[in-house]
């Protein structure tokens, strides 16, 4: 009887070992806005201090619209933070502060427009735009093994681009995989991360996760994880059909009434300011998600270098920088480093 009742202690330890190995695995992470200047050490003790483990440094290419072969990144022109000098010191900073680090390239298009429509008008110009995006992918899967980054995100709202052109992507794939021997993401919006069709040759499954949740001005954190329930239900099966966890390579919300209702806007206009929103919609995800063993974590949706100076409580933003979701975020993650 002795013999069981021992038993039985250390197997609900292993269990419970295993659970909290797992828990501290995950991605608590943040979105590092690309600065102007070099980032030093003194900017990455806020990130710390709301304990994240992880960041995402992104790389910027620039098209002029979106059906220009022509992309230009790594110019003298761009931001210190945008190019590969900024990204390779940054990343050293890093992981010299013991910080995990995603490699997460986006490509800004003239006046704003979204990535997910790129869309070239003949197959000349199609080969001219993937010659193009190859070497700005391999130019910073070249850095990220250089410095042993954890993850690489080898896109970000792509969908016609990776839906019509399959085949490119597959042998990309296996080209970065060559040189960059660490994990490998892709970042796809939420409506459309079910028919991404190279998931298998991935890592994870990374979803920018901007799922409308509410219609209501301010809906509270029942509310929304009843909301979640659907969407978590489509990314379990999702995870399941592919055997890979889900990654939220983005996810966040502005202080903002109605900011459950459609989580991308990012328009500038300054209609109103409402931080339990963000506070709460912070915690529904953090509830619904952080703890399920097919859910990797996340990268929150944005984090400025200079923190003294950004956000605040007149900013109706992304960032919870100097706002009261802050100490959402910090006490989350702060919970995640304990179990």
């Amino acid at each position: 009887m002795r013999i069981n009742f021992l038993y039985l202690i250390l197997l609900l330890f292993i269990i419970t070992s295993c659970q909290g190995q797992k828990t501290k695995d995950k991605f608590n992470g943040i979105s590092l806005v690309a600065s102007r200047e070099p980032v030093s050490a003194s900017h990455i003790t806020p990130i710390k201090d709301v304990n994240a483990n992880a960041v995402a440094v992104m790389p910027y290419a620039f098209m002029q619209s979106i059906s220009s072969p022509d992309l230009r990144f790594n110019v003298e022109r761009q931001w210190q933070g945008e190019r590969l000098d900024g990204i390779r010191e940054t990343t050293k900073l890093l992981h010299s502060q013991g910080l995990k680090v995603m490699v997460k390239p986006h490509i800004w298009i003239g006046n704003g427009a979204f990535t997910g429509n790129i869309m070239m008008y003949s197959e000349e110009d199609w080969k001219k735009f993937e010659a193009n995006y190859e070497k700005y992918i391999m130019l910073y899967a070249q850095m990220a093994a250089d410095e042993n980054a954890k993850l690489l995100c080898i896109g970000t709202e792509l969908y016609e681009f990776a839906n019509e052109r399959t085949e490119f992507w597959e042998q990309l794939i296996v080209k970065v995989r060559k040189i960059y021997k660490g994990k490998l993401t892709y970042a796809e919006n939420w409506d459309k991360v079910e028919k991404v069709k190279f998931w298998s040759q991935l890592d994870f499954i990374g979803v920018d996760a901007y799922f409308p949740l509410s219609e209501g001005k301010s809906p509270k954190i029942e509310e929304l994880r009843i909301s979640w329930k659907p969407h978590k239900t489509q990314l379990k099966e999702l995870s399941n059909k592919y055997d890979k966890k889900i990654l939220f390579t983005e996810y966040g919300y502005r202080n903002t009434d109605y900011a459950t209702k459609q989580p991308w806007d990012s328009s500038r206009i300054e209609t109103s300011l409402n931080y339990d929103l963000q506070s709460d919609a912070l915690m529904a995800l953090y509830q619904e998600f952080w703890r399920e063993e097919w859910f990797s974590g996340g990268f929150l949706w944005k984090w400025f270098h200079n923190h003294e100076q950004a956000g605040g409580m007149e900013n109706n933003q992304f960032t919870p920088q100097n706002k009261p979701a802050l100490k959402v975020v910090q006490g989350f993650y702060g919970e995640m480093l304990r179990d």
